[in-house]
């Protein structure tokens, strides 16, 4: 089983935080569990470096994981935003159009989340389709 983990998770992993999803992700670590990450949160992670040093240090760590992509087709990008028009409609509006990428790279690709995002939280009660990684 492959698991693709959110940029929630990598980000407090990086910075050393400490909690139960970072817990989740040792023991995927530990375990050899394979994980991978979406083309969004490539993306957001090296956008969030700090210097020169940091964004190449990420590029080369995140070059060694599988990354998965979605289709570049005008299809993709409804099937996003009907997740959106369908949350909405039932009440919850997720703050990212990136999250919702990623909650439909999930759904595309059949992987479970690993996060530490209450959207993706919401976004499962209402497509259980989006499974939520619980080790």
């Amino acid at each position: 089983m492959m698991v693709l983990v959110d940029t929630s998770i990598l980000i407090d992993y990086f910075k050393g935080k400490r909690h139960e999803k970072i817990d989740q992700f040792d023991m995927i670590l530990s375990h050899k569990i394979p994980f991978g990450i979406s083309a969004y949160t490539y993306q957001e992670l090296l956008q969030g470096a700090r210097n020169e040093r940091e964004f190449s240090l990420l590029k080369e760590y995140l070059a060694s994981q599988t990354i998965y992509m979605l289709p570049e087709a005008v299809e993709t990008y409804e099937e996003a935003a009907k997740l959106y028009f369908e949350a909405r409609r039932k009440g919850v509006t997720p703050r990212g159009t990136i999250d919702l990428l990623i909650a439909y790279t999930c759904l595309y690709y059949n992987l479970p989340l690993l996060h530490n995002d209450r959207d993706f939280d919401a976004l499962a009660k209402i497509f259980p389709q989006l499974k939520i990684w619980m080790g």
